[in-house]
C-alpha cells in the first residue's frame, strides 16, 4: 500500500491537549456567562442546504462558502456562521416560546486566506447567544451587555464596544445624493476603513462609481465624532431631514438609556459611523468588540439586529438580535498578551506509589481524592520516588502525593507542591482538606502573575 504523507488543510488544525485545556476553560467561561442572561443551549447541522445559505451574506461572503460536491451537484455546503442557521430553526420549529434566547458553540467554515496573527482560520469557533422574537430594543441592550461582560473577563485590559446602526448608513447613503441600491457597495467600502484608512475608503468608493461630490460627503461625515449619547444627538441634529438617521439614532438613544439602567457602565460603548459589518441580513444596531492592547487583532466579538432574516424561511416577520464571539480569535488574543500560559495536565494532584505493598493505599487515596471533587491520577507502577516525581512534572501536575513504611505506621501522607519543592506531612484524616487548600493556593498564586 503506498504511503499517504500526514498533513492538514491549510487553516485548519489538529488541536493537542495543551491547546484543548485551554479551550474547553474558556469555553466553560463563555457558556456560564451565557446561561446567567438565561440564554439556552442549541445546535445545528454542519451541513446545509445551499440555498439555505445563498443570498444571506452578500457577494463578497458567498465566495467564502465550501460547497459539497454532492450526489453530483452542489446542493450542500459547509456552514458559513451560525445566524442563518439560527434563522432556519425558528422557520423550522414555530412553536419555539417568544423571545427564544439561545446560544450556540459550533464549528464554522469559510475559503478565506488564513491569517494567524489574527486567528483567523478556515475552521474556526463561534460562540453565539441571540434574542429572537423581541423587537424593543431592550433586547439589543441585553446582547451587547454579554458581549461587553465576556470581554471584560478575559483580563485583556481596556476594551471598547463599538456601535452604528444600518438605518444611519442608509441615510448617509441619501445624504449624498445616492440611489438606494449603492448602499451595498457604500457600506463595503466603509466597512474596510480600519484596513485602508480614509484614502483607501475613497479609492473604494471611486472603483465602486461613486461621483466625486457623494464621496465627499461620505468622507465628510465619517469625520463625525466616535463617542456615546451626546454624538449619537449632534449627528442626529446635524442631519435633519433624513429620517434614516433619525430613526437610527434614536433606537441607538434606546438602547444606550437601557445599559445605563443596567449598571454595567456606559465606558466601553463607542458609537462609531465608520462600522458597517458587510453581512447583508442586517436591518438596525450593529457593533464589534476591540482589545486595545492589540489593535492589529481585529474584532473579537460582533453582531447586531437581523429583523428580516428569519421572514426569508418562513414568510413571517420575527424579530431578531445577536452576536457572536470568535473564540480562536480571542485564544489568539490572549497567547499575545502572555494571558494564556499553556498546561499540560488538568490533573491536580498525583498519588504515587511508593514500594511494593504500596499499591491498595495508593489506590484507596486516589477514590478517596476524586470523590472529594479533586482531579488525580494514581501513579501506575512504583519505583524510585524522583524518577517518578520527575515525570510527573514534566507533564504539568502541580501535587504529588505518597506514603513511606514510617509514614503509614503514624497514618500521615506526604504533599509535595512541584513548583516549589516544599514537603508537608498531613495526618491521613485531612489530607482532602489540605490538598484542596493547597490547590486555592497554586490558583491564586497563577492569578496574581
Amino acid at each position: 500500500m503506498e504511503r499517504i504523507t500526514p498533513r492538514t488543510f491549510k487553516g485548519t488544525r489538529d488541536l493537542l491537549p495543551v491547546d484543548m485545556i485551554r479551550r474547553e476553560e474558556l469555553f466553560d467561561y463563555v457558556r456560564r456567562v451565557y446561561r446567567r442572561y438565561g440564554f439556552l443551549p442549541l445546535e445545528t447541522p454542519a451541513v446545509e442546504y445551499l440555498d439555505v445559505l445563498l443570498g444571506k451574506y452578500g457577494t463578497e461572503g458567498e465566495k467564502l462558502l465550501y460547497r459539497l460536491d454532492y450526489k453530483g451537484g452542489h446542493v450542500l455546503a459547509l456552514r458559513y456562521d451560525l445566524t442563518v442557521p439560527l434563522a432556519r430553526v425558528v422557520a423550522q420549529h414555530a412553536d419555539l416560546p417568544k423571545p427564544f434566547k439561545r446560544y450556540q458553540m459550533q464549528p464554522v467554515w469559510r475559503a478565506d486566506s488564513p491569517q494567524l496573527r489574527q486567528g483567523r482560520y478556515r475552521e474556526f469557533y463561534q460562540c453565539d447567544a441571540d434574542i429572537v422574537g423581541e423587537e424593543d430594543r431592550i433586547a439589543d441592550a441585553e446582547i451587547l451587555a454579554v458581549i461587553a461582560e465576556l470581554v471584560d473577563g478575559l483580563g485583556m485590559g481596556t476594551f471598547h464596544v463599538r456601535v452604528n446602526h444600518r438605518k444611519i448608513l442608509e441615510g448617509m447613503v441619501a445624504a449624498a445624493g445616492l440611489p438606494a441600491d449603492a448602499g451595498p457597495a457604500v457600506l463595503r467600502a466603509i466597512d474596510k476603513i480600519d484596513k485602508v484608512g480614509e484614502k483607501g475608503i475613497e479609492s473604494e468608493l471611486e472603483r465602486e462609481g461613486v461621483p466625486t461630490e457623494a464621496r465627499r460627503v461620505l468622507l465628510d461625515l465619517l469625520q463625525h465624532p466616535s463617542g456615546g449619547a451626546a454624538e449619537i444627538e449632534s449627528l442626529r441634529d446635524r442631519l435633519p431631514d433624513q429620517p434614516a438617521i433619525a430613526e437610527g439614532c434614536a433606537d441607538l438613544l434606546r438602547i444606550w438609556s437601557c445599559l445605563d439602567a443596567l449598571g454595567s457602565g456606559l465606558e466601553p460603548y463607542q458609537f462609531r459611523l465608520g462600522l458597517a459589518r458587510g453581512l447583508d441580513y442586517y436591518t438596525g444596531a450593529v457593533y464589534e468588540a476591540f482589545t486595545d492592547a492589540l489593535p492589529h487583532m481585529g474584532s473579537l466579538a460582533g453582531g447586531g439586529r437581523y429583523d428580516g432574516l428569519i421572514a426569508i424561511f418562513s414568510g413571517q416577520d420575527v424579530a431578531a438580535v445577536g452576536a457572536t464571539v470568535g473564540m480562536d480569535r480571542i485564544l489568539t488574543a490572549l497567547d499575545q498578551l502572555g494571558l494564556n500560559p499553556p498546561r499540560s495536565s488538568v490533573t491536580e494532584v498525583m498519588v504515587l506509589q511508593w514500594g511494593e505493598g504500596s499499591e491498595p493505599a495508593a489506590l484507596a487515596m486516589t477514590g478517596r481524592l476524586r470523590r472529594a471533587g479533586i482531579s488525580t491520577e494514581i501513579g501506575y507502577r512504583s519505583g524510585k520516588l524522583g524518577k517518578q516525581i520527575g515525570g510527573v512534572s514534566k507533564r504539568g501536575i502541580p501535587l504529588v502525593l505518597f506514603q513511606g513504611p514510617e509514614e503509614a505506621e503514624r497514618g500521615e501522607w506526604s504533599l509535595k507542591v512541584l513548583s516549589s519543592g516544599e514537603q508537608h506531612t498531613v495526618a491521613e484524616r485531612d489530607v482532602e482538606t489540605v490538598v484542596r487548600r493547597q490547590i486555592e493556593a497554586i490558583a491564586a498564586e497563577g492569578s496574581a502573575r
